[in-house]
This record gives C-alpha cells, sequence and structure tokens, in this order.
C-alpha cells in the first residue's frame, strides 16, 4: 500500500484510520478541520493539514505521490440547513474526486452512510442492491448524491462503504447523544420495544477501510455494508451503555405517529428560525427508536474478505474501559 490521504482525519473514524495506517508504517497525509483535534494528531506524530475540500485546492508539494484517498469527511446530522450539507458532502466530494483524478489516484474508498437506505418502516437484512427509498433527511439525500459522484469515477478505483452506528472511544455522537437524552428525560418505548439495530464498533470499520485500500480490482465501482452483523433491541443498547455510564435510564410508552407529528411541526418551526437550530427532537431521531434496521454483510465478507470480529457487549467495554482510563490519566 502506497501513501495515503485521509480526509476527516480530525474526526473519529478518521483519527482512527490515522493512527493504524501509521501502525501498519504506511505514509499517510491527513486533511482536518478541528484545530485542537488536528495539532493532537500532529503532536502524536501525524502530518495533517488544514484543507476546506469545499473549496478547489490546487496540487501543494504535500499532495504529491498520492496512491490512495479515504474519504471521511462530511457533515453528519440529522437536521440543518441543506446548502450546509451539500457543501460539506456533495462540493467537497466532487473537488475531491476531481483532485483524485488529476492525481492518478489509483483507489478511492468512500465513507458513505446507510442513512441512504434508512424508512419509516422495518427493513431488515438490507442488501447495497436495494432500491433507494426517497431520502429521509438532507444527510441522507447529499450522501446519496456524493455516492454517485464518487461511482461516476470508474479511474480512481472507487470503493463506497456504508458502516452502521459507528462506536468507540472518542465517539462524540452515537452514544453520547443517548446518554444526554438519557440524563434529560424518558426514552421513547415504541411499538412494544420492537426496534433493533446493528451498530459497529470502530476497529471494524477500520479493518474494513484497510480491506477496501488492498482489495483487488474486483471491488472497484462497488457499495459494501458494513456492520457488526449482530442485530440488538434498541432498549438493551440503551441499557446497556447507561449501566457502564452510571445513568439510570427511564422509559415512557409512546404512541408512534403522534410522537412523529409532533417532531415534524418541531422541524417546520426549526426552519423558520435563524441558522436553522436542530429541534430537541427530530422524525430520524425517532424512527431509531421505532423500527428494526439491519444490513447484509455477506458481500463484503465474499468480496473485500472482511468480516467483523467485536461483539456489541465487548464493545461497549473496550468503549467504557478506554473511556475510564482516558479519565484516570487526564
Amino acid at each position: 500500500m502506497g501513501r495515503v490521504l485521509v480526509t476527516g482525519a480530525s474526526g473519529f473514524l478518521g483519527a482512527h484510520v490515522m493512527a493504524r495506517l501509521a501502525a501498519l508504517g504506511t505514509p499517510a497525509l491527513g486533511i482536518g478541520r478541528d484545530t485542537r483535534r488536528c495539532a493532537a494528531l500532529e503532536a502524536a506524530g501525524h502530518p495533517v493539514l488544514r484543507l476546506d475540500l469545499s473549496q478547489p485546492f490546487a496540487t501543494a508539494r504535500a499532495l504529491e505521490g498520492l496512491d490512495a484517498i479515504v474519504h471521511c469527511a462530511a457533515l453528519s446530522a440529522p437536521f440543518g440547513r441543506l446548502a450546509d450539507f451539500e457543501t460539506a458532502n456533495v462540493m467537497a466530494t466532487h473537488n475531491l474526486v476531481d483532485f483524485a483524478r488529476r492525481q492518478g489516484v489509483r483507489r478511492f474508498v468512500h465513507i458513505s452512510s446507510p442513512t441512504v437506505c434508512f424508512a419509516y418502516r422495518d427493513q431488515l437484512g438490507v442488501r447495497e442492491d436495494t432500491d433507494l427509498p426517497p431520502p429521509v433527511n438532507h444527510y441522507a439525500r447529499t450522501k446519496r448524491q456524493a455516492e454517485e459522484i464518487v461511482l461516476a469515477a470508474p479511474e480512481t478505483g472507487p470503493v463506497v462503504l456504508r458502516p452502521r452506528g459507528i462506536y468507540g472511544a472518542g465517539d462524540r455522537t452515537l452514544l453520547p447523544r443517548l446518554l444526554q437524552v438519557a440524563r434529560q428525560r424518558p426514552l421513547p418505548l415504541f411499538r412494544d420495544g420492537q426496534a433493533r439495530i446493528d451498530l459497529t464498533y470502530i476497529d471494524d470499520v477500520v479493518d474494513a477501510v484497510l480491506a477496501a485500500l488492498s482489495v483487488g480490482s474486483t471491488a472497484e465501482g462497488q457499495i459494501f455494508n458494513v456492520s457488526s452483523g449482530e442485530v440488538v433491541p434498541v432498549r438493551r443498547i440503551a441499557e446497556a451503555a447507561c449501566a457502564r455510564a452510571g445513568v439510570q435510564p427511564r422509559w415512557r410508552k409512546m404512541p408512534l405517529w403522534p410522537a412523529m407529528l409532533a417532531a415534524g411541526l418541531a422541524e417546520a418551526v426549526a426552519e423558520l428560525l435563524p441558522g436553522r437550530p436542530e429541534p430537541p427532537v427530530t422524525r430520524y431521531g425517532l424512527g431509531l427508536f421505532a423500527y428494526a434496521q439491519s444490513l447484509d454483510i455477506a458481500k463484503a465478507r465474499r468480496i473485500l474478505g472482511w468480516a467483523p470480529k467485536v461483539s456489541f457487549e465487548e464493545g461497549l467495554d473496550h468503549t467504557f474501559g478506554k473511556a475510564a482510563e482516558n479519565r484516570g490519566s487526564a
């Protein structure tokens, strides 16, 4: 494996990809936005550039000689301004693919999201070739557009990954959001707790990225689902995470569609406010607590030669164990 460019290097997945490449002795260059986290990466010996991917960028000396790109950077949120998502997810991807073409990059690994497949209904064993439903939010819409941009550049050896629910020590989104809600108010229990989902521990996602970087041409131009393959009830996820974090979760049985209507109204009001702030509850967020969703990962096993190694309970142990160790050493 030659020199690799990792975008979103100051984010959760990007930083872990950078660390793994360094451990393997693979030269890598990161692009990031978070000043503090970029400084931490540099202090750990990882070269990082601060570039705005939404602007076309000329080839600099530091960007020469790249063999592969791992595109982790994205605006990931359940709500916000469409223009912001288009800038971060569509325009940035367009500029990066254009750069990859000019540089003669031989492998472009694009980190997408199963959100493009999400629908307000039970969906178990979703395959990569399943027809996509109408996008549930701006994030889903723009990630789908980004996939199309990447796959339209076959000369870059594109491989698209859709990792589900990435978690682990250092995550600032999935479990932290869940715990924050659990501390503030009762969690909704819809449809007698039928909701369940497959999450993915960070190390398994990094393994999938490395597999996508090294796999032969048979994977090019293809999309791959990535998850633990373990479908876990949402109630169990919440209670297990809360137990490790010392939070006592409360549950409230609720009818789904009145809650959806209320969330839709809250979103409509937020659309009229300056900056379009995320409302306390979104329809997408409620959908995660209401429906059964899982991915079929057989294709990744077959073509990438990748398989998940970390179970949900093991992943939680690693996540909260590492978090506790970090607090103790601070």
